[in-house]
């Protein structure tokens, strides 16, 4: 594993996408800066935010030792979990099967299980007006991903076999499963997973980071008009 003289810059807000990268952090134990993007202030629209995040969404990380030791910048936290795999060496194999093995359950997560949590958690929680649809639709679609975890975790500890950035990716987005209407007793080997990595030290490290700055969006209309109001700038 490279040494990391010169600190990370994580770009960060206490949710399940910046607790991917704050519990890799924290796992591969090398040294970062924490950078607050405030997003229920909009702090994500701020150019300099934007140069390195064009998508206005957080995480993103600089790395000042980037490749032939020039710095670069990421955004999208799955690519950032396999941008800080393949450096460090760790939690993503270099094996191409076993490799594939986690990519297919990152992308799982990348466009299942966290678009389907986070529209279950609008629809049961922040919408303006009750919309029986939308609730039944997306908490009905979770558990179904829920359920896909529950199967896959039944013969093996974690996603892809071995820890990795798959099970990192997987484990902020069940962390709010009774806002998403999920009872983890009925998926027994998925609770059995999600106790066993909330158990290591670094993932309990990586959800507290700036744990203090998060509020109950639910009760703060102006932060929701800046989260739920976007267009096209």
């Amino acid at each position: 594993m490279p040494e990391q003289t010169k600190p990370i810059e994580l770009h960060y807000w206490p949710t399940p996408n910046g607790w991917k990268v704050s519990i890799m952090l924290e796992e591969l134990g090398i040294p970062y800066d924490l950078k607050l993007v405030n997003i229920g202030k909009g702090e994500q629209f701020e150019p300099s935010f934007l140069a390195i995040s064009p998508n206005n969404r957080m995480p993103a990380i600089v790395d000042p030792e980037g490749p032939d030791g020039q710095p670069i910048s990421v955004f999208e936290s799955g690519a950032i979990l396999q941008y800080l795999g393949r450096k460090f060496g760790k939690f993503y194999p270099t094996d191409e099967r076993q490799r594939v093995e986690v990519d297919q359950w990152l992308f799982w997560q990348m466009g299942g299980l966290g678009p389907m949590a986070g529209q279950a958690h609008h629809f049961r929680q922040y919408a303006p007006e009750r919309i029986e649809y939308g609730i039944n639709r997306y908490t009905n679609e979770v558990n179904r991903l829920y359920g896909v975890m529950n199967k896959r975790l039944a013969d093996r500890d974690y996603l892809a076999g071995e820890y990795s950035i798959a099970d990192m990716a997987c484990v902020g987005w069940i962390k709010p499963h009774k806002n998403q209407g999920q009872d983890l007793n009925d998926f027994p080997n998925l609770k059995r997973w999600y106790e066993a990595v909330n158990a290591r030290p670094a993932v309990e490290r990586g959800l507290a980071v700036a744990n203090e700055a998060r509020s109950n969006l639910a009760d703060d209309k102006d932060a929701q008009k800046v989260l739920f109001g976007q267009k096209a700038r």
